[in-house]
């Protein structure tokens, strides 16, 4: 349920929202000083990304770019002519290097001869794309067989990843951005806070001065961010360090606006990382519970997941799974064997040690 108070803002599920509605498709609203959020469509069941475009002189400075599509690019037709005034975007800034935040940061870069800024991390893994090979390599079945996958339904799961928009227009070359860099943009002083989870090095830009957070993926109001284990590396636990980076985002006051990637900007930070980390784990309880006798992750899946709209999701729900799984093996608190092929996961007997994928070889 919502309630507004005197202001207007809204207040759902503890957190307050100062517009009660998002930009309408290619629109923006202004949030701050020389600061706006563009709303960009997604041919998705999220149909939506919110990019924002930062004052800086005679310029504009872009965080996040849009997908690969024709539908992204006559949108930034539009706002260069009735956002940007014809004004130059002098850089961009990708958060992270998911498909809908640098899709088309080849092309903006390419069009206006600027340079991306981006962490190391991010930037290498915007350069291994998803396999083009129109056939399934033995590690991509061996991890989906392991799960519980049949060979049919894994190999069927290959060309979910293999839309051109999920292969950006990429760079040849980057500005590094690290955990503590400083940028100067329009006068405003932003810092560069990274998290990890939802990707290998994701940016949050926080500007301290006026109370504003950037945050990408890393925090969206409503929804929970993709934390997944995939093929390239299976023994991963990519749940720790989003756990870790929760923590690290405290240090950021609570009275901030939380400018967020999708979904609406908001007020109440901690609260919504204290929400964020009790929904993680929620599931690891879950998992412990029904892993009281052997279970496949594809089994464990049907009890974090109950609902799945299509393929796409069974994939993201599978790696999600994964990851809460490796978390309680690194812990100690889940074991994981394998029988006929499959990896069963149990809970673990009384002084098993934690989990070492090195122990592996």
């Amino acid at each position: 349920m919502s309630e507004f108070d005197a202001q207007g803002h809204e207040w759902r599920d503890g957190l307050r929202y100062p517009w009660p509605q998002a930009p309408a498709s290619g629109q923006v609203q202004e949030v701050a000083e020389g600061v706006l959020w563009l709303r960009m469509p997604l041919p998705f069941g999220l149909d939506h990304i919110n990019l924002y475009l930062l004052r800086h002189g005679d310029g504009w400075v872009a965080v996040d770019t849009g997908l690969n599509s024709d539908q992204c690019r006559e949108v930034w037709e539009q706002v260069f002519v009735e956002v940007l005034s014809g004004l130059p975007l002098k850089a961009v800034i990708c958060t992270h290097f998911h498909s809908d935040h640098t899709g088309v940061v080849g092309w903006l870069a390419e069009r206006f001869r600027c340079p991306v800024l981006m962490t190391q991390g991010e930037f290498q893994a915007l350069h291994h794309g998803p396999p083009k090979a129109a056939e399934p390599d033995w590690a991509f079945l061996d991890f989906y067989q392991k799960a519980g996958f049949s060979a049919e339904r894994a190999t069927s799961l290959l060309p979910l990843i293999q839309g051109e928009h999920f292969r950006p227009q990429l760079v040849a070359g980057f500005t590094r951005l690290s955990h503590g860099s400083r940028l100067n943009i329009g006068g405003r002083r932003w810092e560069v806070v990274m998290g990890n989870g939802h990707s290998p090095e994701h940016a949050c830009l926080y500007a301290p001065d006026d109370g504003l957070l950037i945050s990408g993926d890393q925090v969206l109001p409503r929804i929970t961010s993709t934390i997944a284990v995939y093929v390239p590396e299976p023994e991963a636990n990519p749940l720790r360090d989003w756990l870790d980076s929760i923590e690290r985002l405290r240090v950021i006051p609570d009275s901030v606006l939380v400018l967020p990637a999708h979904e609406r900007p908001f007020f109440n930070l901690h609260l919504r990382l204290d929400q964020l980390r009790d929904h993680h784990l929620k599931h690891l309880q879950q998992l412990l519970q029904a892993c009281e006798e052997p279970r496949t992750a594809l089994e464990m899946m049907a009890v974090l997941f109950k609902k799945l709209s299509g393929r796409f999701d069974e994939l993201m729900a599978l790696g999600e799974t994964l990851a809460h799984a490796n978390y309680l093996m690194a812990e100690g608190a889940l074991v994981r064997e394998e029988q006929g092929g499959l990896h069963r996961y149990r809970v673990a007997p009384t002084g098993v040690v934690k989990f070492d994928p090195l122990e592996l070889f």
